[in-house]
């Protein structure tokens, strides 16, 4: 299963760029604890507070436009970043072997695109993206 998003986030591409690899502007929005060692070969782990933990190892790494991790269940995320004229386009692929987080993150993707605001650069996120994402560049 294969779910892809795009957004566009008001901050340049190194502010985004931080925002997905520094492990205490990765607590601001993603995990509540993140380590990741941001280099090819690098790994992490992300845990949230109800207890859930997954590994990842960085497969790519091109400083500020692409990050590609393999998670520990044989899934990967892909993301890439693109300045454009009113922000950063963030661009996020996940793959995911396995039918219960293929099935979630398909679910996800359906429910975010029901109530999708516009965005700049002519595509949509859903509100708790931009928020999330502008929260994480801000600080």
């Amino acid at each position: 299963m294969e779910v892809e998003r795009e957004i566009v986030v008001p901050e340049t591409p190194d502010e985004v760029w931080e925002a997905l690899t520094e492990p205490e502007r990765l607590e601001e929005w993603f995990a509540s604890e993140a380590e990741l060692d941001a280099r090819p070969g690098g790994e992490g782990v992300f845990r949230w507070g109800d207890g859930d933990e997954r590994r990842v190892v960085v497969r790519e790494l091109e400083e500020e436009r692409r990050l590609v991790l393999d998670w520990d269940d044989g899934g990967t995320v892909a993301i890439e970043l693109e300045e454009c004229e009113d922000g950063t386009r963030v661009r996020v692929v996940e793959t995911s072997p396995e039918i219960a987080p293929a099935l979630e993150l398909r679910a996800l993707s359906l429910e975010a695109s029901a109530a999708e605001p516009p965005t700049p650069c002519g595509k949509t996120a859903p509100p708790e993206a931009a928020l999330a994402w502008t929260a994480a560049t801000a600080a």
